[in-house]
Order: C-alpha cells, then sequence, then structure tokens
C-alpha cells in the first residue's frame, strides 16, 4: 500500500510544521488546507478525530505510529 497523492488537513500547529512540509514534499503528498475557521471542509476527519482523541489519544501519550496502532 502506498502514499496517498494528497492530505487534507486543518491550520493546527501539527499540520503547518515545517516538518511535515518536508516529509509530504520529499514523498511527493501534496498537502491541501481548509480554509482557517472553516472544519467543516473536512468534517468527516474532524468528527473522527473528536472521537478518537475522547476514546484512545487522549488517554495514552504514544511515541510513534506503531506503538498507537498497537493499542
Amino acid at each position: 500500500m502506498g502514499l496517498p497523492d494528497s492530505i487534507v488537513v486543518d491550520n493546527d500547529p501539527e499540520f503547518i510544521s515545517n516538518a511535515l512540509d518536508a516529509w509530504a514534499y520529499e514523498q511527493g503528498v501534496k498537502l491541501h488546507f481548509i480554509r482557517p475557521g472553516k472544519p467543516i471542509e473536512n468534517a468527516f476527519m474532524e468528527s473522527f478525530n473528536g472521537r478518537i482523541g475522547d476514546d484512545r489519544l487522549n488517554q495514552h501519550r504514544f511515541i510513534s505510529i506503531e506503538q498507537a496502532h498497537a493499542h
């Protein structure tokens, strides 16, 4: 399974970081930013992130994606 052609992201600090920008550029993945203050433009993911955040991410601190997947 390969990488996506693009990723839709909001303007939170983790998505506007130089590290993510550099990774996306190196991988050939385009970042598409929703307009600030318009979470409805990415409503499915905003809802998903809210649910998973309450259920998992806010209860544990993960060091890596692999560790998060294991829980």
